[in-house]
Order: structure tokens, then C-alpha cells, then sequence
């Protein structure tokens, strides 16, 4: 989590001259890094508040999100003007509009954090679906039916995003005001740019179903490794070696994927 004061000194210590007033005045500023991710960007960016913590509840037999992140979800309900939560209101139980304040981690019910429980996400996706499906709402009002697609849409996204480390970690630097830009990898490291055409063309020229297995292997421990200093680096607030770490990332899941389609074609 990236504390007011962190953000502040990070803010200022790039020469931001008037970090402090854009801060006070609620304003956000976007950290333009060097682009690393060069294509397939999974996720759309919500600029906001860092570290959404929350917590679900049962009303009337669907389940609602009551949320405790930085950003405060307070709205009424569109029907009845009572108090409206997350998903449905508390009073009347409809089911409400999307909440653009709401961040992916807001949505699935889970810690502002790269290191997830994968299992417990998946658990909560599919209850949030089996809740908010169009199905449920076929003989509801045209609204109702409105609502709900583009609900379970975004609970959709937002599993899809969190689900793989890769886009995971694009979406949380995302949110930490870091703008991936397009563009090329020419200030990567050369060395390891060598290791990864090393690996590509090694790959391509192999015909071995061994080799292919040994490359993936190799690949996935990279990967690995990689996952738990992205974790490391997030929860400190290092951004720039976050964004490294990415760069790497993409490269590797590139490979896997190759792997992966080697391995289906039987080589």
C-alpha cells in the first residue's frame, strides 16, 4: 500500500513541484514510466484510491458487497432511494448499475494484493455470478435486465484480470498511477534480451518433446521467481523495479505460451 506520505516523497523526489497541492486537492498523477508491454493489455485502468479491503453479507438471498477501500461507495438506490451497496440494495434488494469507484479488487471481495488465493477468488467469482447472472432477472424490468448484464460483465473482466499474474500486475500498477505505454523494450537489459532470444530460437529449432518440456519447465520456475519479487516489490511501493519485473514477465509468458502450443501440436 502506498501511503500518503510515500506518495508524496515519490512524487516530489520526481520532481513534481507541486506534488503536495495536487495531493491536498484530491487530483491524480500519472507516473510515465518506460514502456514495457507491448501488446495484449488485458485490463482497463481505474485511476483511484489504492488498497480496497471489503467484506460481503447476504441480503434477502443474493449476495451484496459492502466495501471499506479508500474509495467510499455512497449512492442511493435507483428505485426505492434507500442506501444502495455494491450490487444490490439493502432495502429493497434490486439490483443496481455498475459503480465506476470500484476497483476489480473492490468487486471479488479480496485484499489490494498481488499475491492472491487463487481458489478463494475463483470461489467468489462464482458466487457473484450464480447472483448476478441475466437469467435471474429475465421476468424483471428492462433495467433490472440492464443492470445485471453489465454487472456480471464486470465481474467477468475483473476475474479475468486478476486471475493470471501477468495482468494482474498490470492492473495494479495501473492503479498506483503508472501508465504502460506502448512502445519498444530498447532500454531492457541487453543481457537479458540475449537470454530470451537464446531461449526463442531454441525453441523454434528443437523438434525433441523433451526439450520442449525442459524449456517450459525452465520457463515456469522463471516465472515463479519472478512472481514472488513483482509480490515483494508491489507491497513496498517500488514501482520502478515493479515495472521491470513486468517487462520480464511478458517475455516469459510469451514463451510459455509458445510452449504451450508446441507441446498441443506435438511438436
Amino acid at each position: 500500500m502506498i501511503t500518503l506520505y510515500k506518495l508524496r516523497f515519490l512524487l516530489t523526489s520526481h520532481r513534481f513541484k507541486h506534488a503536495n497541492k495536487f495531493i491536498s486537492n484530491g487530483q491524480l498523477l500519472n507516473l510515465v514510466l518506460l514502456p514495457c508491454f507491448a501488446s495484449g493489455r488485458a485490463v482497463s485502468s481505474h485511476r483511484k484510491g489504492i488498497n480496497g479491503v471489503s467484506h460481503c453479507k447476504a441480503v434477502k438471498g443474493h449476495l451484496s458487497l459492502n466495501s471499506f477501500s479508500t474509495v467510499t461507495i455512497n449512492r442511493l438506490c435507483w428505485k426505492c432511494g434507500s442506501s444502495a451497496e455494491l450490487f444490490f440494495c439493502s432495502s429493497c434488494n434490486v439490483i443496481q448499475p455498475t459503480d465506476d469507484k470500484s476497483n476489480y479488487f473492490d468487486i471479488l471481495n479480496c485484499e489490494q494484493k498481488f499475491s492472491l488465493d487463487i481458489k478463494k477468488l475463483q470461489k467468489r467469482y462464482l458466487e457473484l455470478q450464480r447472483s448476478l447472472h441475466p437469467d435471474n432477472f429475465s421476468q424483471k424490468s428492462s433495467k433490472e435486465q440492464e443492470y445485471s448484464e453489465e454487472q456480471s460483465a464486470l465481474v467477468n473482466k475483473a476475474y479475468r484480470t486478476l486471475q493470471k499474474p501477468l495482468s494482474r500486475a498490470v492492473y495494479m500498477l495501473e492503479l498506483r498511477g503508472v501508465l504502460l505505454e506502448e512502445g519498444t523494450d530498447a532500454a531492457a537489459d541487453p543481457a537479458f534480451l540475449r537470454e530470451i532470444l537464446e531461449i526463442n530460437e531454441n525453441l523454434a529449432e528443437t523438434r525433441s518433446q523433451d526439450e520442449v518440456s525442459a524449456i517450459g519447465r525452465s520457463v515456469r520456475e522463471k516465472l515463479k521467481d519472478l512472481t514472488e519479487r513483482m509480490n515483494s516489490s508491489l507491497n513496498t511501493g517500488d514501482l520502478l523495479t515493479a515495472k521491470e519485473l513486468l517487462a520480464q514477465m511478458k517475455y516469459f509468458t510469451n514463451i510459455e505460451e509458445k510452449v504451450k502450443d508446441r507441446i498441443t501440436e506435438g511438436c
